[in-house]
């Protein structure tokens, strides 16, 4: 913990904020203040896009192989600190210590996939239909960049949004969310030690959000904001951002459904629950958010996956054992309440879980949901925690019309053994990830992103450099 900076990190050096504020990173599983970090405001904000903009022209410059091996020694360095990252996520954020591991590697993967993909950038050339020009097409980066990134995957969504923005040249300013910002400040110093140029990666960590943002998305300066959190935040920046007709990537919230068919292999489904549902404590946009199951085996899937959750030993991350940790605070504690609450007092029936260890932190019980009434809130926003409600379905209309009833289209979860069915309903599911027979979709080396209200763009595999890129058109006469 005392060899990450608190300092705002720009232009390659660590500062105080210019108010020389600071504010409290909370530990959520005792509910108590684990260190205090720089507290920016407008102005640090500005001065991280002036680094950024200063430095843009030389980064864009830089050879395409040499931005690579900077993140592949990122990468490096990475695994070499694998559990220091992973005792800081888990401090800072909650997660198992397992858990968080498991993120370290999933997120040095980005650096590595996109350490590979900076040397592929490519144009073309074309002869004009009359034969008189040249048709030259290259790939710029799009310039400097705004990455905002959430608390709930602290490390990977750093890496997800840095790397292909290393790889393509652009330089950024990176947001940390106020809740988990030592992983990213431990993550800048890791680059610097990688040999990243001073003023591509600037970090500005704050409490208040608008006051870092806002001067930055009204500068002519930014050409690029990739931002991953709500939908309600997303819609802001994206009405913002036309100001200055900025280039957006928007990953935000979902609903996914969770399909068990009458054919499923029942024990793979409840497996596949366990990862969809409990990846994270729940706290992800990819958790499945409502479980539908055909009704000739909604009751015996609802009694394994209730067995399963309440079989996982919850406590802090730091303790052998633990498979579930805290919620991130007090407020998201208390939509999973009220919304648990509210589906009881509908009719739900909790098979287990519905309530609060006692002693302190953020912690909340698995639960699964039966009787779960058609109007209940937690079947049409996301939960946001360890909270499984299981509806029965009878056929494969009523559970496509039901799963794509929802303005969200994120990732959808599909467990049939039948070939022609797994096509047939994953072609009329309106996401823009399926998981099939499968309870985790997310690969540094697939197009992670959704339709709908879940967002613009792609981040990861191929295409994730993409965003990062402008095409430039030169004409040629050749007379």
């Amino acid at each position: 913990m005392d060899a990450v900076p608190t300092g705002l990190f720009i232009g390659g050096g660590w500062r105080p904020a210019v108010s020389g504020a600071v504010f409290e990173v909370e530990d959520p599983s005792l509910a108590r203040p684990l260190r205090t970090v720089a507290d920016a405001g407008a102005a640090d904000a500005l001065d991280a896009l002036a680094a950024a903009h200063g430095a843009q022209e030389s980064w864009a410059a830089h050879p395409p192989r040499e931005r690579g091996e900077i993140l592949r020694r990122a990468y490096e360095l990475i695994h070499a600190r694998i559990d220091d990252l992973a005792l800081l996520m888990t401090l800072e954020m909650g997660k198992p210590l397992t858990e968080a591991r498991g993120e370290v590697a999933y997120a040095a993967e980005f650096f590595r996939w996109f350490a590979e993909e900076a040397v592929r950038v490519d144009g073309g050339c074309a002869l004009s239909p009359d034969g008189r020009d040249r048709l030259l097409v290259m790939r710029r980066p799009v310039g400097p960049a705004l990455l905002i990134t959430p608390w709930n995957f602290p490390l990977a969504m750093g890496t997800r949004k840095i790397g292909p923005a290393v790889a393509a040249g652009c330089t950024m300013v990176v947001k940390p969310a106020e809740q988990t910002p030592l992983s990213m400040l431990a993550l800048a110093g890791i680059l610097a030690e990688a040999g990243l140029p001073d003023g591509v990666l600037n970090v500005v960590t704050g409490s208040r959000p608008g006051e870092v943002v806002e001067p930055l998305m009204r500068d002519g300066r930014l050409r690029k904001v990739s931002f991953t959190g709500s939908t309600a935040v997303g819609r802001l920046l994206i009405a913002q951002s036309a100001q200055q007709v900025l280039r957006v990537s928007m990953e935000l919230g979902g609903n996914a459904p969770f399909i068990v068919c009458e054919d499923a292999d029942l024990d793979a489904a409840v497996e596949g629950a366990v990862q969809a549902k409990m990846r994270n404590i729940g706290e992800a946009c990819t958790a499945a958010n409502r479980l539908y199951a055909h009704a000739s085996l909604a009751g015996e899937f609802a009694r394994r996956l209730a067995r399963r959750l309440g079989g996982l030993r919850v406590g802090r991350g730091t303790e052998p054992g633990v498979e579930v940790g805290p919620l991130i605070d007090e407020d998201g504690r208390g939509k999973v309440r009220h919304l648990v609450g509210q589906a009881l007092d509908g009719g739900a029936k909790a098979l287990t879980g519905a309530d609060s260890p006692a002693g302190d932190g953020y912690f909340y019980a698995p639960t699964v949901l039966v009787d779960v009434p058609p109007d209940a809130a937690l079947l049409h926003e996301e939960i946001f925690g360890p909270v499984a409600p299981v509806i029965p379905f009878d056929d494969e209309d009523e559970v496509i019309a039901a799963a794509n009833a929802t303005p969200y289209g994120l990732v959808s979860y599909l467990y049939t053994e039948n070939l022609r069915r797994a096509f047939r309903m994953s072609e009329r599911l309106e996401t823009g990830m399926i998981g099939l027979n499968k309870g985790v979709v997310s690969n540094p080396a697939a197009p992670f992103g959704g339709v709908k209200q879940s967002g613009l763009g792609r981040e990861g595999g191929r295409v994730g450099i993409e965003e990062f890129l402008e095409t430039r058109y030169l004409a040629m006469p050749m007379d």
